[in-house]
C-alpha cells in the first residue's frame, strides 16, 4: 500500500515562521512535523510514500531526500506556485500512487491514527465498491459544527444536522476512482468531491478518539510540543 502526505500548503496562519520554512518542516519535539508521519508509516509497514509540495518545496526535498533516513522510499509531486488544492494535488499524483487504494494524510496534523488499520480498509474499499474511508474526530474549537455526519451504519453523509457531527481528521483511504473526473494539474477542492460521493452512499468512516491536533497556528504548534510525547514509536 502507498501513502501520500499533503505538504503543498503555504501555511499563512503560521507566518512569519513559514516565510522561510515550509510548514511540514517546522519542528515538534526536535523532529519535523512531517517526520512523525514518516516514522509512523514505516512502523505500520507502509514504505512507499508520495509527497506533494509547492511553497519552498525544494527545502522539503533537500531535507527528506529519498526517505532513506526514515526507512521509506519517497517520490515527490511538485506543484506550481499556490498549489493545486487537495483533490487537484491527489489527481496530479495518481501516476505515482497507482491503481490500488492509497492512504492520504494532511501534512499539518499530529495524530496517532493507526496506519496499519488503513491497509485493512484499503482491501475493503476494493471489495465493496465504496470510494473512501475517512477518520473523523470530535469537533475542535475552531470547527464547532463539524464537517460531516457519521451514522451507525458506518456511512458518512454531508448533512451535519443528522447523525453525529464530526470533523474530518485529514486522514483517509481513497480509491483512485474517486478522482476519475478530476483533471491533473488543475486546482480542485476535495470537499465537493466527497460530498457528491457521500450522497451516493460511497463514503464511509470511523471516529478516532485518540490523539489528533490540527497544527494550523503558532499557538497549536506550541500545543503540539506538549502532546508529541503521546505518540507511540
Amino acid at each position: 500500500m502507498k501513502a501520500m502526505i499533503l505538504a503543498a500548503g503555504r501555511g499563512e496562519r503560521m507566518r512569519p515562521l513559514t516565510d522561510t520554512c515550509p510548514k511540514p518542516l517546522l519542528k515538534i519535539g526536535g523532529e519535523p512535523l512531517i517526520g512523525w508521519h514518516l516514522r509512523r508509516l514505516k512502523q505500520a509497514g507502509i514504505t512507499e510514500i508520495v509527497i506533494n509540495h509547492a511553497w519552498l518545496g525544494e527545502q522539503i526535498e533537500h531535507t527528506l531526500g529519498s526517505g532513506n533516513q526514515y526507512g521509506v522510499n519517497i517520490q515527490y509531486s511538485p506543484e506550481p506556485s499556490g498549489g493545486l488544492e487537495t483533490a487537484g494535488g491527489i489527481a496530479t499524483a495518481l501516476p505515482l500512487l497507482g491503481t490500488q487504494p492509497f492512504l492520504v494524510i494532511n501534512g499539518d496534523v499530529l495524530t496517532d491514527v493507526d496506519f496499519r488499520h488503513a491497509a485493512q480498509q484499503a482491501q475493503t474499499l476494493s471489495a465493496d465498491g465504496t470510494l473512501a474511508h475517512l477518520w473523523l474526530v470530535d469537533n475542535p474549537e475552531h470547527n464547532p459544527k463539524g464537517d460531516f455526519s457519521l451514522f451507525s451504519d458506518g456511512l458518512i453523509r454531508p448533512n451535519t444536522d443528522n447523525g453525529e457531527a464530526l470533523t474530518f481528521s485529514g486522514v483517509g483511504v481513497y480509491h483512485p476512482d474517486l478522482f476519475q473526473h478530476t483533471a491533473a494539474n488543475q486546482r480542485a477542492k476535495l470537499a465537493p468531491i466527497l460530498r457528491q460521493a457521500m450522497s451516493s452512499g460511497q463514503i464511509r468512516g470511523e471516529k478516532h478518539a485518540g490523539l489528533w491536533l490540527d497544527v494550523g497556528t503558532v499557538e497549536r504548534l506550541h500545543e503540539a510540543e506538549t502532546m508529541v510525547g503521546q505518540l507511540a514509536l
